[in-house]
């Protein structure tokens, strides 16, 4: 039996949904494993946001594709045809082993990830390979691991509505009421407005900090654009994407098609609640993180620090909203 087959034969569950999950668990902290080995001996963190990035990408696309890598795998066992690869654009247009859902959440993942994870590593390749996150970090071998796992369960927890969503067979959706429901159009709509947002939000600092170094300005602190409606905006994004992606991911879950497709239509309202935790847990996560933990205790510390004694700041801080831009 190869490696593979072993794998595929460990997890595979009674319900399609954990079927996915462990597998797509495991590869994340196998993925964040690997790249902390290099990582540790060098003392480096430059690598760090870019593997959280390729983990993301790469769970997303096996939980999507995982159904077929079983088939294709049952299939080689007793020397049958092996099933075709699922086409993403047939899915599209509802003709393919996919979901257009399925496709679409897994895409909205992949280019989110993509984006990000380049700009922060143009970033950390702008400021010498070092974060001052790691300062503590990066010399002690078991805290600099805790760091990489830490990483692998951040993405866990936020990709699980996709996850849950990509567990279902492409077939249960067929029994939707509608080929587009109201939380299809809503969780879409909302993880474009906040994608778009933390775009902006990181072009204009990332804009104004090059500014800065060529001398076109003399500002301590980015007080224009949307840095003027939230002093966090590209964190506003961040939460709000992955509140779209919830919603529309949520909305299957909770329907009959989801409870049936993870196993949970004969447990009533707790099954329900269940979905709604899957799907709920992605951007409520990520806030714990935002507001608790790296995002923004981290960033007003340092500039209460540098800069709360002076008067601009204090009106900038007093008149700008921490997080939910004004108007």
């Amino acid at each position: 039996m190869t490696l593979l087959h072993a794998i595929l034969h460990a997890t595979n569950f009674s319900r399609p949904f954990l079927s996915t999950l462990v597998p797509s668990i495991g590869l994340a902290y196998t993925i964040q494993g690997l790249a902390a080995i290099p990582s540790i001996f060098a003392q480096t963190e430059r690598f760090y946001d870019l593997s959280g990035s390729l983990t993301y990408i790469s769970c997303t696309a096996l939980s999507l594709y995982l159904h077929t890598i079983r088939a294709r795998a049952a299939a080689a066992a007793v020397g049958a045809a092996k099933p075709a690869w699922p086409s993403i654009l047939a899915a599209l247009a509802g003709n393919g082993g996919f979901n257009w859902r399925q496709v679409a959440l897994s895409a909205a993942v992949s280019i989110w990830a993509t984006r990000l994870g380049s700009f922060l590593f143009s970033r950390i390749t702008a400021d010498n390979g070092t974060d001052s996150r790691f300062d503590n970090i990066r010399t002690s071998p078991p805290k600099f691991l805790g760091a990489f796992f830490a990483q692998a369960t951040w993405v866990s927890l936020c990709l699980m509505p996709v996850i849950a969503l990509n567990s279902l067979p492409a077939s249960l959706f067929s029994t939707l009421p509608a080929a587009i429901g109201v939380t299809d159009i809503l969780g879409l709509l909302i993880f474009l407005g906040g994608f778009s947002f933390e775009v902006a939000a990181d072009r204009q600092k990332n804009k104004w900090v090059q500014e800065k170094k060529t001398k076109k300005h003399n500002e301590e602190f980015l007080t224009r654009g949307l840095w003027s409606k939230s002093r966090h905006p590209n964190y506003f994004g961040e939460v709000t994407l992955w509140t779209g992606i919830a919603t529309l991911a949520g909305g299957v879950l909770v329907s009959n098609v989801g409870q049936v497709g993870m196993g949970l239509a004969t447990s009533g309202a707790l099954g329900k609640l269940a979905a709604l935790g899957m799907a709920g847990v992605s951007p409520a996560f990520v806030a714990l993180l935002l507001f608790k933990v790296s995002g923004i205790p981290l960033s007003e510390g340092k500039y209460d620090q540098r800069y709360g004694d002076r008067k601009d700041y204090q009106e900038w801080k007093k008149n700008t909203p921490m997080f939910f831009p004004k108007l």
